[in-house]
């Protein structure tokens, strides 16, 4: 499946973990199926705009927050600070504490 695909089901991901819904709560909320949502998280499907806005829709999330700076970003304009918060979302909460504590642990070590 296109990166894109693969972008915008993780993002889909954060949002519903972060507000505690899981696949099913979702998928009711959205009028879509859970297999579906958990196709679109994991960008195996590549899901129609209609099927996304009633998703968006459901995490109260706008379109463009869910598509914001996404495409052809070469190594000059990629936005290094996004991609580490979402590489870091779809991390569980213990997993996101264990790399901060690595990168405060690496940052103070480079500073010695």
């Amino acid at each position: 499946m296109s990166e894109i695909a693969k972008i915008v089901g993780q993002r889909i991901r954060n949002y519903r973990t972060r507000q505690g819904l899981s696949q099913e709560k979702l998928a009711e909320m959205s009028g879509c199926h859970p297999t579906y949502i958990g196709q679109v998280e994991r960008g195996e499907k590549n899901a129609t705009l209609e099927s996304i806005e009633k998703i968006a829709a459901a995490l109260n999330v706008s379109l463009s927050k869910l598509f914001e700076k996404l495409g052809g970003q070469d190594a000059e304009t990629r936005d290094i600070p996004l991609e580490c918060y979402e590489f870091l979302s779809a991390k569980t909460k213990e997993e996101q504490e264990h790399l901060y504590r690595i990168l405060l642990e690496m940052d103070k070590y480079k500073r010695n």
